[in-house]
């Protein structure tokens, strides 16, 4: 009897990280929406600089890092994460700058694709992961499109994917040594203290502008403040091949956000390339569910 209520007990603790990731893509989907208005009016430096400097601002007055004491050991991987989220958030601007938004989701998750290969140990996983590929692969407008790409925008997402790698990587790290609240506040505040002059650089005084702010404020908490926050929290909880194979929904809900936002119809091809991922993150939650890593 102690068996199946150690199990019960476990089930929900597993499926609640999980949701979180969800609405944490989802709430970067939406935000990556309102994100490419700014570009006309700041650039994609000023637009990056202004989601990371807004976010560091809501994320330390609701979390005040500053009252709990950070261990020695916590200081450089909180470098390398706020080093991540830098890079993550510039190169990605640049990239859908240059290229569509699907193709940059679609090249991105090459980082957390590796992070899921890395920390494999089963066959099974690595299944999942093909799977994974194969609906990327058909959200990817591959074909006669492909030689239209800026190569200037693919090298920006090759940045963005590593990035992606390393802010999964550390991002554990900074979990288990640092409370969530406190390691995601640090971490965009440095990210924001490294993107912000590039933003001053590219539109100076034009990132104060009245007509600028409220819809940057919009795209910090929708792209940076709480995404950030709920993965950190959900990092903690789940394996991390798991949590590489969940973000493969990225591009299946970018999809689904430019349907309803934007009015995009889905093709056949993108309808089977959502069900390949949800097959593959689904298939991945059962085969890691008796595998979760306790933060503690």
């Amino acid at each position: 009897m102690s068996e199946p209520a150690s199990s019960t007990a476990r089930g929900p603790s597993f499926l609640g990280p999980i949701l979180i990731v969800l609405i944490a893509m989802g709430s970067f989907q939406v935000g990556a929406s309102f994100a490419k208005q700014l570009f006309p009016l700041v650039g994609p430096q000023g637009a990056s600089a202004l989601r990371l400097t807004l976010s560091a601002c809501i994320l330390w007055s609701f979390n005040r890092p500053w009252r709990g004491p950070i261990a020695r050991a916590a200081i450089p991987p909180l470098i390398f994460y706020g080093v991540a989220l830098a890079g993550l958030n510039f190169f990605f601007y640049l990239a859908v700058q240059r290229i569509p938004l699907g193709v940059a989701v679609a090249i991105d998750f090459l980082g957390p694709l590796a992070v899921a290969v890395l920390h494999s140990r089963r066959r099974g996983d690595l299944a999942w992961v093909a799977l994974a590929v194969v609906g990327i692969v058909l959200l990817a407008p591959i074909g006669g499109s492909v030689t239209a790409l800026d190569p200037l925008g693919v090298i920006y997402c090759g940045g963005a994917a590593l990035s992606w790698a390393f802010y999964i990587v550390f991002g554990r790290k900074v979990g288990s040594l640092v409370p969530s609240g406190h390691a995601t506040a640090i971490g965009v505040a440095l990210a924001a203290v490294l993107i912000l002059p590039l933003g001053i650089a590219q539109a100076g005084w034009g990132l104060l502008s009245l007509s600028v702010l409220p819809l940057a404020a919009v795209v910090a908490t929708l792209s940076s403040a709480l995404p950030n926050s709920l993965e950190m929290i959900a990092m903690k909880r789940l394996p991390a091949q798991l949590f590489g194979l969940l973000m493969s929904l990225e591009p299946a809900v970018g999809a689904l956000c430019g349907w309803l936002i934007l009015g995009e119809a889905l093709t056949s091809r993108q309808e089977v390339a959502i069900v390949c991922v949800v097959l593959a993150s689904g298939g991945a939650t059962l085969t890691t569910s008796n595998r979760l890593i306790d933060p503690g």
